[in-house]
């Protein structure tokens, strides 16, 4: 009655050690860059506007942690505005 013993299960080889991992080179120095008076008025115009539109932005938004800050009088308007 051979059918009755379980078959025989036999496991794969395990799979050789991956070889060991060269170290990364260090980066490069950085290289100090020579930046010309125009191009850096250029970039403080550029980052002013974005400041500017970000504090913009910020402004419209009306709720905080502690929930939407209005008082009172606000909270009462009618179906038609104010």
């Amino acid at each position: 009655m051979g059918f009755l013993k379980p078959p025989k299960v036999i496991a794969p080889a395990p799979p050789p050690p991956l070889p060991p991992v060269a170290p990364t080179p260090p980066p490069p120095p950085p290289v100090p860059e020579k930046i010309e008076p125009e191009v850096k008025e250029d970039i403080a115009k550029e980052q002013a506007a974005v400041e500017r539109k970000r504090r913009g932005r910020k402004s419209t938004i009306l709720t905080s942690p502690l929930g939407i800050q209005e008082s009172e009088e606000e909270k009462l308007e009618t179906l038609l505005g104010k």
